[in-house]
């Protein structure tokens, strides 16, 4: 007697599931509120039925193609100019989506750790800039949600959001900046993918194919093993530690006592941040072919105490990543590590992070922005963030959209001897070199025992003379040397110059 009356459900229920099974679904990046790249050919992709016919409808165009047999389909729109009208992209198979507020402009991919990660409502200027966000709509940006994966993703959550006194709190600080000059350079609109994760290593943002391409990373997979290895001891241990963590945090909560002892740092192991690859398999992988104009890049705090290594590392990064978006040699600019005492404010090995980064620039495409003056000596997140920003934005309105602008503050070209110092002479200089602080600090000089004194320096047209009573037979020349130098070399446009030495000690 129950058949008859579950028949209708069984039915519902079997049509519910070929529904589910036939739909065509977009990649997760195509959400209302998209930024599209003007320009260049514009993939559009996603999963349906296998056989199933799609197409996709977008101003003028519209494509078709057919899911192959795993269910994938992929469809490129032809260059589009620059709309900031709202447009609809309809993407249909046996079901149809209809994706609103569309915009075609200039896209970036924005990556690294936690100070691109660093949001507006965190900066100095978060009082202003964030109610003045109104008046941008066509600046977006989509957050991509944290995830590892030990295999390359297809697919990453987050959604596109108008920039406004209600959204752009929670952007990216720095991607918001380059994007507001962007947009108010060019007039067109600007969409920000941001991917990031505070105090994450390199090693995880780079592709597996990459990490096997170089036997001089064989000891990124040595020591992955050995944490894995040591993990299960060592979580028991980190249990232990959270455990004792807590009790001290209610106990100061009971007695109404402020508590500010950061939590036991987890240790390294299946699911962490630092598997090698993992948060390029989760968080940049699943975003190709999405088309880019280029990609900005903020990290090294967590390499700093390697940085022999980073070299090679940043290299096959971007090697990497162009290939996997397959667009070419597109832009890929980076900020150069901040001022910050780290564990010792005379100690090298940021200066030597940094320089491990300038080495970089013999990619093509590829520029750095430098902030040794506007970090903070105290805070590995400097609060400022806008003329972080506003300096990767030089970068690409100088390189990539043909302004008149200086991209790059002083940098160094050689140094001669000249009577008892060396005379430096700098590239980029843009109307000369200047010492805003009234004082040029910074400069060190060695003799044959390679031991470095402060220097007096002065500045003689587009040459800086150094000089030392310290060191009246100088043999080497540097500048900025430190974890957080105090230096005071600008070029006539307010860019500061690029750390450097002479040496290779």
């Amino acid at each position: 007697m129950q058949a008859p009356r579950l028949l209708p459900v069984i039915l519902c229920a079997f049509s519910l599931l070929d529904s589910i099974r036939a739909s065509v679904v977009p990649a997760p990046l195509f959400t209302d509120n998209a930024v599209l790249q003007r320009g260049k050919p514009v993939p559009v992709w996603g999963t349906a039925d296998a056989g199933e016919k799609v197409s996709v409808t977008f101003a003028d165009q519209s494509l078709a193609t057919t899911a192959d047999a795993a269910g994938r389909w992929r469809i490129d729109l032809a260059p589009l100019p620059a709309s900031a009208t709202p447009a609809e992209l309809v993407i249909k198979g046996t079901n149809t989506i209809t994706l609103t507020n569309i915009l075609v402009g200039e896209v970036w991919l924005a990556s690294g750790q936690s100070n691109m990660e660093w949001a507006v409502k965190n900066t100095y200027d978060a009082a202003l800039d964030i109610p003045a966000s109104a008046r941008f709509p066509l600046i977006r940006q989509i957050q991509i949600a944290k995830k590892v994966s030990d295999s390359p993703l297809s697919v990453a959550n987050g959604s596109w959001s108008v920039a406004s006194p209600a959204t752009t709190g929670d952007f990216s600080a720095v991607a918001h900046y380059f994007a507001l000059d962007i947009h108010q350079f060019l007039d067109v609109p600007v969409g920000i993918i941001h991917s990031s994760w505070g105090g994450t290593r390199i090693e995880s943002w780079l592709t597996p194919d990459a990490l096997r391409s170089d036997p001089a990373f064989a000891s990124v997979a040595e020591d992955w093993a050995k944490a894995l290895a040591s993990y299960p001891e060592a979580k028991v241990k980190h249990d232990v530690a959270m455990a004792a963590w807590k009790a001290e945090q209610a106990a100061a909560k009971a007695a109404g006592q402020a508590f500010t002892k950061r939590a036991p740092y987890p240790p390294w192991g299946p699911g962490h941040h630092a598997t090698p690859g993992g948060l390029n398999n989760g968080m940049i992988a699943p975003l190709a072919p999405y088309a880019l104009r280029g990609a900005l890049w903020y990290q090294g705090e967590a390499n700093a105490e390697k940085a022999s290594e980073y070299h090679a590392l940043f290299s096959a990064l971007i090697t990497g990543w162009r290939t996997q978006f397959a667009q070419g040699d597109f832009p890929f600019y980076w900020v150069q590590l901040a001022n910050f005492k780290a564990k010792n404010a005379d100690a090298t090995p940021w200066a030597s992070l940094r320089e491990a980064q300038n080495r970089t620039l013999a990619l093509p495409s590829t520029g750095q922005a430098v902030i040794t003056d506007i970090g903070d000596y105290n805070d590995i997140h400097p609060r400022n963030k806008k003329d972080v920003g506003r300096r990767l934005a030089r970068l690409a309105l100088a390189r990539n959209y043909d302004q008149n602008l200086a991209a790059s503050g002083p940098v160094f070209a050689g140094a001669e001897r000249d009577g008892s110092g060396f005379r430096v002479r700098f590239t980029e200089v843009w109307g000369g070199l200047r010492a805003p602080l009234n004082t040029l600090s910074g400069f060190e000089l060695a003799g044959e025992d390679k031991v470095f004194k402060p220097a007096d320096a002065k500045i003689e047209k587009d040459t800086v003379l150094v000089t030392s009573a310290e060191v009246p037979a100088p043999v080497a020349v540097r500048y900025a040397w430190r974890n957080a130098p105090v230096a005071g070399l600008f070029n006539n446009e307010g860019l500061p110059a690029v750390p450097f030495r002479s040496d290779t000690w």
